[in-house]
C-alpha cells in the first residue's frame, strides 16, 4: 500500500506499506517513534495499533526542541 504522509510544518512523503501494518508502524517508517507523534485521518487521530486505511495521513509532532530552546530565566532558578 502507497501512502502520503504529511509531516505537519516539514513537508511530505511516500512511504510503500506491507498489507497489515499499522499506524505505528508507519510512524515509524516515516522515522519517528509512536510515542513523539500521532496520527491523524481526515483530522481525528488513529490508534497506532489500528492497520493503515488510508491513502493520506498527517502526523502532529508530540514533542519537539528540548529544554535548550527555551529562554533563560532572570530570576536565578
Amino acid at each position: 500500500m502507497r501512502v502520503t504522509v504529511e509531516v505537519v510544518g516539514e513537508g511530505a512523503d511516500e512511504y510503500d506499506l506491507p498489507d497489515g501494518a499499522t499506524y505505528d508502524e508507519l510512524i515509524r517508517e516515516a522515522g519517528y517513534h509512536p510515542q513523539e507523534a500521532s496520527a491523524l485521518v481526515d483530522g481525528s487521530p488513529v490508534p497506532g495499533d489500528r492497520v493503515v486505511d488510508a491513502d493520506e495521513v498527517r502526523l502532529l509532532r508530540l514533542i519537539k526542541g528540548g529544554a535548550g530552546d527555551r529562554p533563560a530565566r532572570d530570576d536565578g532558578a
